[in-house]
């Protein structure tokens, strides 16, 4: 086990200093874009206001045969585009494919310094995070990148779920996890075909009443990873973000898979599809009126201790926590719309 005092050093001779504390930074939706298409890469300059984060996608639902294309893709997206204080990722392919060094060595030897995270798919272990936190400290040694490219890791094996904490607490790379329902239900061997979601089957049912039908409630299939994910996640100041909602005919669905994340601690969601961009930004946007009364708490007990009453209802220390953190969200996403979102180390 690496010492301590060892943790924030760089990993190579010349590397930048690893950050000590995530940049903040907005990211209610992670928005795929498949920059092997041309008509895709064209509308980055519209998406990028419209966005909080845009992610070139070189793995899944990228043929085999274009993924040479979709990194020169990227690369050319990368750098004819500012991004400002919209964030760029990179999705690269899985670390047993035969595309993964070619993929960071490339992006890395022409758009490093443009690049703020990159999506590492099917990590299993830390020491997944591991290889490419020593890789990535090379290359960005060899590039001469100032800027520390973080890290962010999809939960979708059996085997990645069943270490998430020690992923979390891995490199100080880390930026976050998302859930990767399709991938993790093929690893887990569920019964469904869905990419996230629920699935009607999956429910519980009401005692039997006389001659009256049982009442029936739909479950979330994905209650209990998620909240495995957001607790190694908070435990470590990473963020935890909810993945994809495949069917986009849904929106309501999504609406509803995407809420019951948020109110579980996730930051943000994957958007595959432009009508997702509206629903992650109005679910991971504070309500006004609870954002309102948060700061009411906030002002109520400017220290954080002690006790108030506000509207009849007890706030205290523990209160006092849950209205920063909307209160804090709230005022990010303020200065997102006026544009004064910026990276803070």
């Amino acid at each position: 086990m690496k010492l301590p005092r060892r943790f924030f050093q760089p990993l190579a001779a010349g590397a930048p200093q690893p950050y000590r504390e995530l940049p903040v930074r907005l990211e209610r939706m992670i928005h795929f874009v498949p920059p092997h298409l041309e008509k895709f890469r064209a509308k980055i300059p519209d998406l990028i206001p419209q966005v909080d984060v845009i992610l070139g996608n070189l793995e899944d639902a990228i043929p085999a045969d274009m993924k040479v294309e979709a990194r020169r893709g990227f690369i050319t997206l990368a750098k004819a585009n500012e991004f400002g204080s919209t964030g760029l990722w990179a999705r690269i392919n899985a670390l047993n494919s035969p595309w993964i060094l070619d993929d960071l060595t490339e992006i890395l030897a022409e758009a490093g310094d443009r690049i703020d995270v990159i999506m590492l798919p099917k990590v299993d272990g830390p020491w997944d995070i591991h290889y490419i936190d020593q890789l990535l400290a090379q290359l960005e040694a060899r590039h001469g990148i100032r800027k520390p490219i973080l890290v962010h890791a999809i939960l979708e094996t059996a085997e990645g779920v069943q270490n998430v904490d020690a992923i979390a607490c891995a490199s100080p790379r880390l930026h976050g996890m998302s859930l990767g329902p399709a991938d993790l239900a093929a690893s887990r061997g569920m019964k469904t075909t869905r990419v996230g979601g629920g699935h009607p089957d999956y429910k519980v049912i009401g005692d039997p009443g006389s001659g009256s039908e049982r009442s029936v409630a739909q479950q979330d299939l994905w209650h209990y990873t998620i909240a495995r994910m957001v607790d190694a996640c908070q435990a470590n100041g990473l963020k935890a973000f909810y993945g994809p909602f495949g069917d986009f005919s849904d929106p309501v669905g999504c609406e509803t898979q995407f809420r019951n994340a948020f109110l579980l601690g996730c930051a943000g969601a994957w958007s595959l599809h432009p009508s997702q961009i509206e629903i992650a930004k109005q679910v991971f946007t504070p309500d006004p009126a609870e954002a309102d009364f948060a700061q009411r708490i906030l002002d109520a007990m400017p220290d954080g201790t002690g006790a108030v009453m506000i509207d009849g209802k007890m706030q205290d220390d523990a209160t006092w926590k849950q209205a920063k953190v909307i209160a804090d969200l709230a005022r990010l996403v303020e200065e997102r719309e006026r544009g004064e979102n910026r990276t803070v180390p």
